[in-house]
């Protein structure tokens, strides 16, 4: 059982028993994990788990009647449910706790069915019933539970089959058969019951002799053992799925009337076989149950075949009814295996693999008895022939062909082109998927190697290219199951090689992954470079105002002059404006199916002014099959960390041009330059968090994911591991980047929105220097400069100098601009070290050792360790108040 199934079993059991606190779903889920074990032990134990619960019931006849059942009709999973309840009632704590929960769902139920306004005449419980009353109760009550388990009829039932069938396959309708076939009762060979008896009722064959008794009897029974009623036997009508009893004359001798209730049964056999083949014989029903009805018709010749004999010699006047006896006696044991079976299937209204899943288990519930065992491994074999010939065409060539919806693979209508478009589409998942129902019991441990293996086929057939497995040969249903698991095992690894040689050598899925990292992971960094100068001045725009025509002609121009110019796949990149900026998309996905996802969606809209920076990313071009891997969803999870990445390197370069612009203040002795040390080093500390940031991202947790991919890459041996693979980089660079935690996201957003207002206001301040400045510094020198004139620049430099000193610390004074200094300090002091102090507590508690790196970075030298022990000091404090 798949991981995912455990935790959706867990949810839904505990939504069902209505149990709240506790450590919730993944306690128990761990604990199932932990105590999982290969082996299968229901199967030797549910004997003894069937007998505990009926001791344990209040009706055990009910309940064994009931066990017998739905064993009959072979459904799954019945032991295993069974060795469950056993346990459960051992454990009187839990069945105390679910009986109080049924109680309490049982009186909740009532209390909602008490508002409905329905209304029931009931008997006044003042007067007692009289007897009569309640025999017509009984009898109604009688009425309308036959009439509710009772089958539906033939015809509708074949109806229904047709239609389901002709809904999936409009072009393909089923065949049927003339209506004439089921409007001839005597071509079924079974019994036609008439509302007279046949023959002379007022001749009494009790009257006769005893020889005259015998030899009329066995002329009556040798037409009852062939569907035809005798003079003094007759059958009744079957209701639904009822077996076939007779009526035998009552003034039969006792002797001779109990040898003639030994044969008749083998009469009601037949019946129950010849109404099973004319019935499942039908189109509609399948090709197995098709083929299982055709061997049931070669032994059921060689039982029309004794009869002949017998009926020969009766009329020799050699067959008395002890010969009789003596003749049937061989041939009861197969017409009840078969009756049996044609019972099992027509109850549990098999199809396909189910049937012969009940087959199957029949054939090893008859280990100790050969004739038996023999008999059900040939109805098996000849079931399984078109059920494999379906098989072979998927595993040997990737090609559904199952025209009545038998086999365990079921193909859905989709469109592989919208993996490029949509990001929840799971082609790969569900254009083939498994039906357990149709799963026979045989190949229950291969199914999920058999779904892969035409998988794997099909991929490669849709490219355009035929392929057959060379090892191809003809399965055969055995009870050595190892012969066709090995067929299975040759096909599974002839596809996983062809798919991935085809993916890995043809399409160049490697090197499609490389282009994509030098582009969506940054790798070339003097393209990027370039890029950035480029459209430095475009991306500053509103979104609404950008061309997208210019910047792809500017991403061209970017490419053809960097080293991206060797990618031979560099014009599969794309350019894409996206309607949110990064932290509210990476929000958006983070808040899917949590209590925050409605108000998120519905929060006021906050990109309405979103420039071309916080809107850019890259798109990619990917082609089928590689879509398959590089499909929307794995796109989308570059492009997040592509925008999360980029923006750090645009906050690093405004950091970089402030600490550019700042190299003009070392020409001026200003007086009071405290406020200006202060604005210095704060920048400082911005640049080297964001460096940080970015060096931590790049070198410490996608290079070393990278190259752990490749090579497990190398290793891979199917396309599912190389899904598996690339999904689980893609998943733990975001989770080391902090992308898919909301807490750290939120804080690192609020980091970097102060660092780009730290930036804006310094460029406003230094703007406004450089403005003053032009207006002091204006050239008046004509020619070449005399010395009297180098003196006088000299000294205009000095008197522009001091004004500008002045003009600086008067603007910083009426301002307030050391106020707003502080702030920005002790705003990005109190973000960064709640940051510091979440990634410890994440690193520790959820054992994430890659992010402590991040605060080592961080604090190289211990200048904020003694803030960092106090709020963890003050946190266990109130931790234990």
């Amino acid at each position: 059982m798949s991981e995912f199934r455990i935790h959706h079993d867990v949810n839904e059991l505990l939504s069902l028993l209505h149990v709240r606190g506790g450590d919730g779903a993944e306690g128990y889920i761990d604990l199932l994990q932990k105590h999982r074990t290969p082996y299968v032990t229901t199967t030797v134990s549910a004997h003894s788990a069937k007998v505990k619960l009926a001791e344990f019931s209040k009706t055990p006849e009910d309940f064994l009647r009931k066990y017998e059942e739905l064993k009959s009709k072979n459904v799954r999973n019945l032991d295993p449910l069974v060795y469950l309840l056993s346990k459960l009632c051992e454990d009187k704590e839990t069945l105390q706790f679910l009986q109080q929960n049924a109680k309490e769902r049982s009186e909740s139920s009532a209390s909602t069915t008490s508002t409905t306004t329905t209304s029931y005449t009931l008997p006044q419980t003042s007067s007692k019933m009289s007897m009569q009353e309640l025999d017509e109760l009984r009898k109604k009550l009688g009425n309308v539970t036959a009439s509710s388990n009772a089958p539906l009829p033939a015809e509708v039932t074949r109806k229904m089959l047709r239609d389901k069938h002709n809904k999936k396959n409009p072009t393909q309708p089923n065949p049927v058969f003339p209506n004439w076939v089921y409007d001839r009762p005597a071509l079924l060979g079974d019994f036609i019951t008439s509302p007279t008896p046949p023959g002379d009722p007022a001749v009494a064959i009790g009257t006769m002799p005893l020889a005259a008794q015998e030899q009329a009897l066995v002329e009556d029974l040798l037409f009852v053992l062939v569907g035809v009623d005798g003079r003094d036997i007759t059958a009744q009508p079957v209701l639904g799925r009822q077996n076939r009893s007779f009526i035998v004359d009552s003034t039969l001798d006792m002797s001779v009337k109990e040898l003639v209730n030994r044969i008749l049964p083998v009469a009601s056999y037949y019946s129950t076989i010849t109404r099973f083949i004319e019935e499942k014989s039908s189109f509609e029903y399948g090709q197995v149950n098709h083929a299982l009805t055709a061997a049931m018709r070669t032994l059921m010749k060689e039982y029309l075949i004794l009869v002949t004999q017998l009926e020969h010699l009766q009329r020799q006047g050699l067959l008395s009814l002890q010969k009789l006896w003596f003749y049937i006696q061989p041939t009861m044991r197969t017409m009840e295996i078969l009756a049996s079976i044609a019972s099992s299937v027509d109850k549990g209204e098999c199809m396909g693999g189910s049937t012969l899943s009940l087959l199957h288990d029949r054939t090893f519930n008859y280990t100790g008895d050969s004739q038996a065992q023999e008999l059900c491994l040939y109805l098996t074999k000849a079931a399984s022939v078109p059920y494999f010939e379906i098989l072979e065409k998927w595993i040997y060539r990737g090609i559904i062909r199952d025209p009545y919806s038998e086999f365990m693979v079921e193909e859905h209508e989709l469109q592989k082109e919208k993996i490029q478009e949509d990001y929840n589409d799971k082609y790969w998942d569900q254009r083939y998927t498994i039906v357990q129902h149709r799963i026979p019991s045989f190949l229950q441990k291969m199914a999920d190697k058999i779904l892969s293996t035409g998988k794997y086929l099909n991929v490669v057939r849709e490219c355009g290219r035929d392929v057959t497995c060379p090892d191809a040969k003809e399965v055969l249903y055995t009870l050595k199951e190892r012969a066709y698991v090995e067929q299975i095992e040759k096909a599974y690894n002839y596809a996983s090689k062809v798919l991935l040689a085809f993916l890995m050598e043809e399409k160049e899925l490697v090197s499609r992954l490389r282009s994509i990292k030098h582009y969506f992971l940054m790798d070339k960094g003097d393209f990027f470079v370039h890029f950035m100068d480029l459209t430095e001045e475009e991306l500053k725009k509103p979104v609404d105002d950008i061309v997208p025509p210019r910047l792809e002609a500017l991403l061209e121009l970017a490419l053809r002059m960097s080293t991206a110019n060797t990618d031979p796949f560099k014009d599969d990149l794309k350019i894409d404006l996206m309607p949110h900026d990064v932290i509210t998309q990476l929000l958006r996905v983070l808040a899917i199916e949590t209590k925050q996802e409605k108000s998120i969606i519905n929060a006021d809209p906050a990109d309405a002014a979103l420039s071309g920076l916080e809107a850019f990313s890259f798109d990619y071009i990917v082609k089928w099959p590689l879509s398959l891997i590089i499909n929307r969803k794995a796109l989308t999870r570059y492009q997040m960390l592509f925008r999360h990445m980029f923006y750090c390197k645009h906050v690093e370069r405004l950091l970089c041009n402030v600490w550019i612009s700042n190299k003009d203040f070392k020409q001026y002795s200003l007086r009071s330059p405290k406020w200006f040390a202060a604005a210095f080093a704060l920048r400082q500390r911005m640049l080297n968090f964001v460096q940080n940031i970015q060096y931590y991202m790049m070198f410490e947790v996608m290079e070393p994911t990278w190259h752990v991919m490749e090579n497990n890459l190398k290793t891979a041996s199917n396309i599912d591991d190389v899904l598996c693979h690339h999904t689980s980089f893609l998943d733990n660079c975001l989770k080391d980047c902090m992308l898919t935690n909301p807490e750290l996201l939120r804080i690192f957003s609020k980091l970097m929105a102060i660092c780009v207002m730290f930036t804006n206001c310094m460029q406003r301040f230094t703007q406004s220097m450089r403005l003053e400045r032009l207006s002091l510094e204006q050239g008046t020198m004509d020619g070449p400069p005399t010395q009297s004139e180098h003196a006088e620049e000299a000294e205009r430099k000095r008197l522009s100098t001091k004004f500008l000193a002045e003009y600086v610390d008067a603007l910083q004074s009426d301002a307030g601009f050391e106020a707003t200094i502080g702030k920005f300090d002790s705003n990005f002091s109190m973000l960064l070290l709640d940051l510091l102090d979440k990634l410890s507590i994440y690193s520790t508690n959820d054992c994430e050792h890659s992010m402590i790196s991040i605060i080592y970075r961080l604090d190289f030298n211990g200048f904020y360790t003694e803030r960092l022990e106090r709020m963890a000091i003050e946190r266990s404090q109130k931790a234990a108040a």
